[in-house]
């Protein structure tokens, strides 16, 4: 199956602008308590097993192979494509438990930030227009309420 270009797919996703209660929003809420039931120390120890082979098949991979994820639909992205979608959700979701823990977020590192922040951008210029996303970043006094990319 071909791949999509990066914002191809998020023209594609049926989470964006859906409600909470949402098929897609229901099913994620299902799949985190799934995945968290097991405590703590059982979701460390999935991440650090998960994590064990990644720097030696990242190495090894092909940078342009498609790469499906079946419950996204029927598009693949390109594994650097998808790789930006997963530091983006890592990012955006770190943010959002800091916050409902009334802690402060992680710093990312620098290339991950620069990487999250461009891909941001793009969606976000497509949702409120180029001005407004230009406004936002350089003039306080004419920025628009909101630049949410979704």
């Amino acid at each position: 199956m071909p791949a999509v270009p990066l914002l191809g797919h998020y023209s594609r996703v049926g989470w964006i602008g859906a409600a909470p209660d949402a098929d897609a929003g229901v099913r994620i809420r299902q799949d985190g308590e799934d995945i968290a039931a097991g405590g703590h120390a059982g979701l460390a120890a999935r991440v650090t097993t998960a994590l064990e082979p990644l720097p030696a098949f990242l190495a090894a991979a092909d940078a342009d192979r498609p790469v499906r994820i079946p419950l996204w639909g029927p598009w693949s992205l390109r594994l650097d494509d998808l790789l930006v979608t997963r530091m983006m959700e890592i990012a955006v979701h770190n943010d959002d438990l800091a916050v409902s823990v009334g802690a402060s977020a992680p710093e990312l590192p620098e290339r991950a930030a620069d990487t999250v922040v461009a891909l941001l951008t793009r969606p976000a210029r497509r949702r409120h227009g180029t001005s407004a996303v230009l406004r936002a970043l350089a003039r306080a006094e004419r920025a628009p309420a909101s630049i949410a990319a979704f």
